[in-house]
């Protein structure tokens, strides 16, 4: 990919290609459609194709300026459809500069491996010590990866903190009742 477009790539952040998938960054909707109309004819000059489906662009206002409304985003004559969020190397990305669909969709992944290791994880055969291991090594990092750039609430810290203790009262045999409060340092 990268010898394809090796006359049209820019530095990052302005281009970040990964894989199959391209990030294209651009002050203005025109600009964008000029990157884009490159792109698309370095591609397709080497047979490749930009998925029409697939593409779509979602506009930031860091700067809080408002931006020209009349000029719609194109590849081709195809009309890119505008999103508030979209996922990029596990990541979910907001338009409004939120990490709550990024934080609700670690919190999935993380009940997904939950899943996956619940048999190990709730036998009552498997002492305590190693189910904190097998969770530590599995399912923790699932929950955290990508975490070390988010710029946390207190909402988001208690909502990963919510399944992180329901997930280990699980592992332990213990439901929550009315008025009993678990620590951390009980669990581990």
């Amino acid at each position: 990919m990268d010898v394809l477009t090796q006359g049209v790539q820019e530095g990052v952040p302005w281009c970040m290609p990964f894989a199959d998938d391209i990030v294209l960054i651009d002050d203005t909707r025109e600009g964008l459609n000029d990157k884009l109309e490159l792109w698309r004819l370095a591609l397709e000059t080497k047979g490749f194709r930009i998925s029409r489906n697939k593409s779509e662009y979602m506009e930031c206002r860091f700067s809080g300026r408002e931006t020209e409304s009349e000029v719609e985003v194109r590849i081709d004559s195809h009309l890119v459809p505008k999103v508030d969020k979209f996922r990029y190397l596990s990541s979910v990305i907001q338009a409004d500069e939120e990490l709550d669909g990024d934080v609700g969709h670690r919190v999935g992944v993380t009940w997904a491996k939950w899943r996956l290791a619940s048999g190990a994880l709730c036998d009552p055969k498997i002492s305590p010590r190693m189910k904190g291991k097998f969770y530590r090594s599995i399912v923790r990092p699932a929950m955290l990866y990508g975490a070390e750039c988010w710029a946390v609430k207190k909402t988001h810290v208690r909502r990963l903190h919510a399944a992180e203790m329901q997930m280990l009262r699980w592992m332990c045999g213990k439901r929550m009742l009315i008025g009993f409060r678990t620590k951390l340092s009980d669990v581990r």
